[in-house]
């Protein structure tokens, strides 16, 4: 990988136009020196510091096959940081250990109920519920290197889906994570478990190139993978509406030869949807907050959260809400696409065409006979992709009851208060501005018909208690959960009325049906560009 890199970037810098290795090596230590004026004083950032010192230092002075060697000094450093290492011995604990773990933790570590789970099975596989294809998942991965592409509104997601991948009997994924994980148990098992670690906060396109470049490298070798192909988690709690098409490392563009499956992959890599769902969601007021403001308007100041939650305790209370309230979490898997956007077949392991003849993707690539790379064709079945992806996502998200009540108080509250944007309406809600229960109710009503009509026609899934049930029970179902496992609870109740105390994040749980034409109300969460 550290050769192919490199080679491209000498290629690009000595083609009549380019910059020369000089000018490359500059941009980075520039942009790396601004990141690390914002970046915590950890050691990691003392290491990074006293490297691009060194470069500087040496930089004026280098011949050209030094500045040959600082280049791939460079690359190196940033493939040394992205790329996890897998150890199968702390897979087998982690697999072993965790489950029970993570029930005892629910049961609040009470020492006869982890007895019991040493005993029994694990509680936890009562509240994580596998549902969709799961068969179509496991019989692609059966035949070689898939790519899973789940939803990602919480930094547990990631623990979730490796836990979700192990109960289907899937192999161990390489997945994708932050190198801002800081909770260091988790962060240290994470990355002997396979985790690629990246950052957003690297602008210049040398650290950015090598994670794709390791992507395509991990695909071309077999690897399967798990990535968020939304990029970071989704700051205003909305299903995706985008797709980071980078991200997506277009793989359509080399179909590999996989040999280390040694069998023929005729849908090339199959690309499966997962959209993760459940009634409370851990997230960061910091990063959510920014979703309130038009992109504009980015540096107006936020309100900070109440208190600060270490990560491992807010894990903690995460787990053991699930538990305590009875709560479920639905990973559902869609169906698996190509590399460009048509279903794939499993039985045959083929894409079919509308009339069901099988379609060859190799002629996707064809010019004259012979396969082409072509940025500009490739992008464009990238974004076929992408597109694909996003309505599987919306289709598979299940709706639940804090949602729902999320959605129809703050559609009351809006036409209440009549306020002109969303970041005015969100301070204005308070105490002080109680809605009384029954218009919720009423309200709540009204949006289940349209969520059931939604679901007959195939666009969204209701959770339990939204098929059958009146507003009254929704109601309260949501308030159930809204009331308890944050700092505040969101959203409580006062005799007949229903008082909002933390209006950012009843936003954040209502944007989770945006986008699905309910109430006749407008687009609160700005819509997203194009990436």
């Amino acid at each position: 990988m550290i050769a192919r890199k490199v080679e491209r970037i000498l290629a690009d810098a000595s083609v009549d136009g380019g910059r020369g290795l000089g000018a490359v090596i500059n941009e980075t230590l520039y942009h790396e020196r601004r990141r690390l004026q914002g970046a915590p004083d950890d050691e990691r950032s003392r290491a990074d510091g006293a490297f691009h010192a060194r470069v500087r230092r040496d930089l004026p002075h280098a011949t050209p096959a030094r500045q040959r060697a600082l280049v791939r000094e460079i690359v190196a450093r940033y493939v040394g940081e992205i790329t996890g290492h897998f150890d199968p011995r702390v897979y087998r604990f982690a697999t072993r250990v965790l489950p029970y773990a993570l029930s005892g933790l629910m049961q609040r570590f009470s020492p006869s109920a982890l007895l019991g789970e040493l005993r029994g099975a694990s509680q936890l596989d009562e509240h994580l519920l596998l549902e969709g294809e799961v068969k179509g998942l496991q019989g692609v991965a059966a035949l070689g290197t898939v790519i899973l592409a789940p939803t990602h509104s919480s930094n547990l997601d990631s623990l979730l889906i490796g836990y979700a991948i192990y109960r289907m009997k899937l192999p161990p994924f390489l997945y994708g994570a932050g190198l801002n994980l800081s909770n260091p148990s988790p962060a240290s098992s994470c990355t002997t478990s396979g985790r690629t670690r990246s950052t957003a906060a690297r602008p210049t396109p040398l650290p950015r190139d090598p994670r794709k470049e390791y992507a395509t490298v991990a695909l071309e070798g077999g690897a399967t993978t798990s990535s968020s192909l939304a990029g970071t988690r989704s700051r205003s709690g909305e299903i995706e509406s985008r797709v980071k098409l980078g991200g997506a490392w277009a793989p359509g563009s080399r179909v590999p030869p996989q040999p280390a499956c040694g069998r023929e992959r005729r849908a090339g890599l199959p690309v499966v949807p997962c959209t993760i769902s459940r009634t409370r969601w851990c997230w960061r007021r910091r990063l959510a907050g920014r979703a309130q403001l038009p992109p504009g308007d980015r540096q107006v100041p936020l309100r900070r959260g109440r208190r600060r939650v270490p990560p491992g305790a807010a894990l903690v209370d995460f787990l053991r809400g699930i538990a305590g309230l009875d709560l479920r979490v639905h990973v559902r898997i869609g169906r698996a696409l190509d590399p460009f956007g048509d279903d794939v077949d499993v039985g045959r392991a083929t894409s079919p065409d509308p009339r069901g003849r099988p379609l060859d993707p190799q002629r996707y690539l064809l010019r004259d006979g012979a396969v082409i790379e072509d940025p500009a064709r490739d992008a464009e079945y990238t974004r076929a992709l992408g597109r694909r992806l996003v309505e599987a996502w919306r289709r598979d998200s299940v709706a639940l009851p804090t949602s729902v009540l999320a959605f129809a108080l703050l559609d009351v509250l809006r036409r209440d208060l009549a306020q002109p944007d969303l970041y005015r309406l969100l301070r204005a809600i308070g105490a002080d501005t109680p809605v009384d229960t029954a218009r919720v109710e009423a309200a709540v009503d009204g949006l289940v018909a349209e969520l059931q009509a939604l679901e007959r026609a195939g666009r969204i899934q209701l959770g339990d208690g939204l098929r059958t049930t009146d507003g009254r029970d929704v109601v309260a179902r949501g308030l159930r959960g809204l009331g308890a496992y944050h700092a505040t609870p969101v959203v409580e109740r006062r005799g007949a009325q229903l008082v909002v105390l933390d209006a950012d994040l009843l936003f954040f749980y209502r944007n989770r049906l945006e986008g699905y034409g309910l109430l006749g109300a407008p687009r609160l969460c700005p819509a997203a560009g194009p990436r």
